[in-house]
C-alpha cells in the first residue's frame, strides 16, 4: 500500500472581501491563513473560494486532516462545486488514517469530476493513487500514463509511479521515475528525499547524502530534511557533520527533541564522551520526559560506564513506566533486579 502520497494541487481562483467588495487574491502573496482565521473568529461563514483555497493550502503543507475538514464543509455546502469535491476527495485519499471506505468514496468523487474534466491531470493522478492504495497497480499505471499522454512533463505522475515501483521493491524503476520527476521540476524537494531514502535504506549507499543536501538547499529551514541529512551523516560515520546539523536543527526548532537525543547517542556510542552524552540525554528528558530511549541509554551509561546499578535500574524503570511494552527496558530491570 502506498503511504503519504505527496500530490499537492493547484489552488483554484481565489477571492476575498474588502470593504464589502470582492477583489482577486493571489495565493502566493495574500495571506490565506489570516483571511480564513479572521472569518472563523468573526463567526461569519467562510466564503467558498476562501474555504477551498485554505483547504488547498493545507494540501500543499501535507496537513491532510485540515484539508479534509475544509473539503467536507465545502462539499456539503456546494455538492456541484467541482473544486470543493476535488478537495474533499484528496483529503479522504491522503490522510494517514484513511479507511478502505474513504478510498472508495474518494474514487467515486474523482470519477465524477473526471467526466466533467477529462483532461484534468491532478484528477487523473489522484484517481491513480486510489487504485494504488487498494493494490490495483494496473489501473494505477493506466491513469498515470493517461496523464502523461496529455502532458509528458507532468511531475506528479512520475512521482506516483516511483512510489508504486518502490513499494513493489523495484528500486531501479523507482529511481528512474523520481529522477524524471526532478527533471520536470528541479525545485520539488520531496523527490530528492525519496531517492535519498532508497540509497540509504535499500542500498546502504552514502550517495543518499547528496540528495538530502540538494533538498536542504531548496528548503534550508525544513527540520524534516535536516534530520534526514544529519542521520545520514551519522549512519555513514561523518559524526562532526551530523552534530553540526543537529545543532542547526535545535536552533531552528528548539522543541525538536530528537536532535538532542541523537547528539547524546553520538557522544555515547561513537565518541565515548559519556559526560557529554548524559548532558544531552538530560536536556532531552527535560523537554520530553516520555522519551523512553533516552531513559534506556542513560541506564546503560549508569550500568556500564559509571557502575551505578541502582541509578541504572531507576532509568530503566522510567523507560518502562512510559512504555510498558518497551522490551529492552523490561529485560534490563529484570536482569539488574536479580
Amino acid at each position: 500500500m502506498i503511504r503519504n502520497l505527496i500530490l499537492p494541487v493547484l489552488c483554484c481562483l481565489l477571492f476575498s472581501c474588502s470593504d464589502g467588495a470582492p477583489k482577486a487574491l493571489n495565493p502566493k502573496t495574500d495571506n490565506i491563513d489570516s483571511l480564513y482565521t479572521s472569518y472563523r473568529k468573526s463567526g461569519k461563514q467562510v466564503p467558498m473560494d476562501v474555504l477551498v483555497a485554505h483547504g488547498n493550502l493545507m494540501l500543499d503543507r501535507y496537513d491532510y486532516d485540515k484539508a479534509l475538514k475544509d473539503g467536507a464543509e465545502a462539499y456539503r455546502r456546494e455538492p456541484e462545486n467541482l473544486d470543493a469535491r476535488l478537495l474533499y476527495a484528496m483529503g479522504l485519499n491522503n490522510r494517514a488514517d484513511r479507511t478502505h471506505s474513504d478510498i472508495v468514496s474518494a474514487q467515486k468523487h474523482l470519477k465524477f469530476i473526471l467526466k466533467k474534466r477529462p483532461k484534468d491531470l491532478s484528477v487523473l493522478v489522484q484517481l491513480a493513487a486510489t487504485y494504488a492504495q487498494i493494490g490495483d497497480t494496473e489501473k494505477a499505471f493506466h491513469y498515470c500514463n493517461e496523464a502523461l499522454r496529455i502532458d509528458k512533463h507532468y511531475r506528479d505522475a512520475y512521482i506516483l509511479k516511483g512510489k508504486i515501483y518502490d513499494a513493489a521493491g523495484n528500486t531501479k524503476l523507482a529511481l528512474s521515475s523520481f529522477e524524471t520527476a526532478i527533471q520536470q521540476d528541479p525545485e520539488f524537494y520531496p523527490a530528492y528525499l525519496y531517492i535519498g531514502e532508497i540509497y540509504q535504506y535499500d542500498k546502504n549507499d552514502p550517495l543518499c547524502i547528496q540528495y538530502y543536501q540538494s533538498a536542504d538547499q531548496i528548503e534550508p529551514k525544513n527540520t524534516e530534511i535536516m534530520y534526514k541529512l544529519a542521520y545520514a551523516y551519522q549512519t555513514f560515520n561523518q559524526d562532526e557533520k551530523a552534530l553540526e546539523t543537529y545543532r542547526m536543527m535545535a536552533k531552528t526548532d528548539p522543541e525538536f527533541t530528537v536532535s538532542l537525543f541523537q547528539q547524546g547517542w553520538i557522544k555515547q556510542f561513537h565518541q565515548n564522551q559519556i559526560d557529554s552524552a548524559v548532558i544531552y540525554y538530560d536536556r532531552t528528558l527535560q523537554m520530553e520526559p516520555r522519551y523512553v530511549e533516552a531513559w534506556y541509554n542513560l541506564g546503560l551509561i549508569y550500568e556500564e560506564n559509571k557502575k551505578d546499578k541502582y541509578e541504572a535500574i531507576k532509568c530503566y524503570r522510567m523507560s518502562v513506566k512510559y512504555n510498558k511494552d518497551f522490551e529492552l527496558g523490561r529485560e534490563a530491570v529484570k536482569r539488574l533486579s536479580k
